[in-house]
């Protein structure tokens, strides 16, 4: 079973969810970045909520950015993610050891402490949409279905979860985001509270090889309908000529020393970790489109 998204509608059209299998975008995630259990488990909630709200945006050219700014050890994450099941992240820490929590369970919570949440919605033709709201418990789900309340004021439940194998390799990765439409009955309301208090654990499903829909059955009913299943894949879009007009954006001094320094310039994407280099010819080029544009 590959990583997926599905969205839909069910209880009589009032409700609207979105479901997701993220397991290998999150071991890829893992395997890039070398990341401890509990920071594995960190990014890997933030990249499948990052994958569920990037679908929830209209337009394939609308990017939306998720930012954890925290005092914890893990210092803070970054997740980019588009309407098409692309997405990307960084953990600023990413080898974070401590003991599990009162639950037992990887104590995300700890390692990101207390902090800012953002959501960031870019649709490039006007400014940006930002939402903020303080980490409620740092464990991530918890924490988006408080921006959803405050910040846009839509009754939401939000589950994440990142279940590690003993070797510490991903074995199960998703999520799931419900939202009340305006009106919603009493009826569809217990009917959900219902659902949650039965439910379980997102990887407790997804690791016995439940389908998304299966789970969102469990979770709301048979009355859940799919309007669409796109691929979700860990995608980076950074290539040498974004890197180029990196280099470019630095300016005319910045370049000269690079050059007096007669050493090639390696240039690291922290979201995929592919190397860029330019040789001490190729910044003389990029310096000399400089000072022609300025001229």
């Amino acid at each position: 079973m590959s990583d997926h998204i599905i969205r839909g509608m069910a209880l009589n059209n009032e409700v609207r969810y979105f479901a997701a299998r993220t397991t290998d975008l999150v071991e890829y995630s893992r395997s890039i970045h070398d990341t401890s259990p509990v920071c594995t488990a960190a990014l890997g909630r933030l990249l499948t909520a990052g994958v569920l709200m990037g679908n929830m945006q209209k337009n394939d050219s609308d990017i939306l950015t998720l930012r954890i700014n925290c005092d914890g050890p893990a210092k803070g994450l970054t997740v980019t993610a588009d309407r098409n099941g692309n997405v990307k992240g960084i953990i600023y820490e990413p080898v974070v050891v401590l003991p599990p929590n009162k639950n037992g369970k990887l104590d995300v919570g700890g390692a990101l402490g207390q902090g800012i949440l953002s959501v960031i919605r870019d649709s490039g033709r006007r400014e940006p949409y930002v939402g903020q709201t303080i980490l409620v418990t740092g464990e991530i789900a918890e924490d988006i279905t408080y921006y959803f309340m405050e910040s846009e004021q839509i009754p939401t439940s939000v589950g994440l979860g990142v279940l590690m194998t003993t070797e510490n390799t991903v074995e199960a990765a998703g999520g799931f985001i419900i939202q009340l439409m305006p009106f919603a009955s009493e009826e569809s309301i217990r009917r959900i509270e219902d659902g949650l208090k039965d439910f379980g654990s997102v990887t407790a499903h997804l690791s016995k090889g439940e389908s998304l829909l299966d789970m969102m059955k469990c979770l709301l009913g048979d009355d859940v309908s799919v309007e669409e299943d796109i691929p979700a894949q860990y995608k980076c879009n950074c290539s040498r000529e974004r890197v180029t007009k990196a280099l470019i954006s630095i300016g005319r001094k910045e370049l000269t020393s690079m050059i007096e320094d007669d050493k090639e310039v390696t240039i690291n994407c922290e979201f995929c970790e592919t190397h860029y280099t330019f040789s001490v010819d190729e910044l003389k080029i990029i310096l000399a489109g400089i000072q022609k544009r300025e001229d």
